[in-house]
């Protein structure tokens, strides 16, 4: 599980670094499902300071999505 949930936080990480707001919104989402990945993983090995950053992270990830969604509307952020 560990694996799964590297990638998809590096890949993640790439995509949230992108100029392009598509990319950007993807990445969020991504890290998300890393974040969902790392708590399966520490409920299972009993890491619990891992669960609660996971969950404080994916709450800033939330964050970004909203921020981001509102670039959009507001058309300061284009593709």
């Amino acid at each position: 599980m560990q694996w799964p949930a590297m990638l998809a936080s590096v890949l993640a990480a790439w995509l949230v670094a992108s100029k392009q707001a598509h990319r950007r919104n993807m990445g969020f989402w991504v890290f998300i499902l890393s974040n969902v990945l790392w708590t399966v993983w520490g409920v299972s090995t009993n890491a619990y300071a891992l669960i609660v950053l996971q969950v404080t992270l994916a709450l800033m990830n939330i964050r970004g999505l909203r921020k981001t969604k509102q670039l959009e509307e507001q058309g300061k952020d284009s593709d």
